[in-house]
């Protein structure tokens, strides 16, 4: 994988080419992107020109040995952490990701549990995975140069694992780098967030917002109430809410929510914003508190359950109006 077969990102692209032209390499980014997105094939084609011993035209020559390392993951000195199920290594599962990544890239996380025959299973990064990655870091790199270490949804790890991996990423060895990629950076451990360089990937062919509502102006009255806070108008929104046309309506714009309060978080770090975030998100960030997103997120969460179950809808709205008024 070079970056000439990675799709769109061209301004990523040059970044990720320059940071390793001048020598400048922070030892850790995170890539935000949604679901499908092109990150993974960025991180393989970064390491790939990290790697490569023949690099051109601000590509990597895809030919080398350690180019074809890189495509098939078995570069001895890049390590790779997903979420499996239980305290299950990702070691175990390598046969499965390679098989993956041949056939289908970008992939999503339902071909990654497919591909893991995990589906239906709580996907976690266990505390094991940590231990184990540490022990690996702790010897010197098999090929010198750089240590790699790329991790899919660090958002999974539990406590424990993100507090072991926080102290190699706030004192890393020298010539380390991790590359994460993340669908949700509001749940991320924060302290590991603010060691990164932030990066937004974009969707290849994506044209316009990457989740849609067939009304968004009633998210924006919402989140207006709640800035002004103005419980009277917060409840008069839920009642608009309620009565959307259907069930699955009223699932759509808690979909849309979530999407639009994890812009309200990445403008409250001074994380980049996606192209569709919308300029309210800028007037909104600083009147909401630093907890907001990730606690109206499981208000949201919550409510797109209850929806699948038999709930008064106008009820479930307003409750939820209340819970987002505590909370902001």
């Amino acid at each position: 994988m070079n970056f000439s077969q990675v799709k769109g990102n061209r301004e990523v692209v040059r970044t990720l080419v320059s940071m390793v032209d001048s020598g400048r390499i922070p030892h850790a980014v995170m890539f935000h992107e949604e679901d499908g997105g092109e990150a993974f094939p960025l991180c393989l084609a970064l390491l790939s020109y990290l790697y490569c011993r023949n690099r051109a035209h601000s590509d990597s020559c895809s030919q080398c040995p350690s180019c074809n390392r890189i495509d098939k993951l078995i570069h001895p000195d890049v390590h790779f952490i997903f979420p499996t199920a239980s305290s299950a290594l990702t070691g175990q599962y390598m046969a499965q990701l390679r098989g993956l990544v041949s056939e289908k890239l970008p992939f999503t996380e339902d071909d990654v549990c497919s591909a893991f025959g995990i589906e239906g299973k709580r996907q976690i990064i266990a505390v094991g995975e940590a231990r184990h990655l540490l022990d690996s870091l702790s010897v010197t790199a098999l090929e010198g140069g750089y240590r790699s270490v790329v991790i899919y949804l660090p958002e999974k790890m539990n406590a424990e694992a993100a507090n072991r991996l926080l102290k190699i990423v706030e004192e890393p060895p020298q010539l380390t780098l991790f590359l994460m990629i993340t669908h949700h950076p509001e749940q991320v451990l924060q302290t590991i967030s603010s060691r990164c360089l932030h990066i937004q990937v974009e969707r290849a062919g994506t044209v316009g917002p990457a989740v849609t509502f067939q009304s968004p102006e009633l998210f924006d009255a919402l989140m207006d109430a709640l800035c002004s806070r103005d419980l009277l108008s917060c409840h008069e929104a839920a009642d608009r809410l309620s009565a959307l046309p259907s069930r699955e309506d009223a699932k759509a714009f808690c979909k849309f929510a979530a999407y639009r309060l994890r812009h309200i978080f990445l403008a409250q770090q001074g994380l980049p914003l996606p192209p569709d975030a919308g300029a309210q998100v800028a007037r909104w960030a600083p009147l909401c508190r630093k907890s907001f997103p990730r606690n109206a997120l499981g208000v949201l969460d919550r409510a797109s359950r209850m929806l699948d179950l038999n709930v008064n809808v106008k009820i479930l709205f307003a409750d939820m109006a209340d819970k987002l008024f505590l909370y902001i």
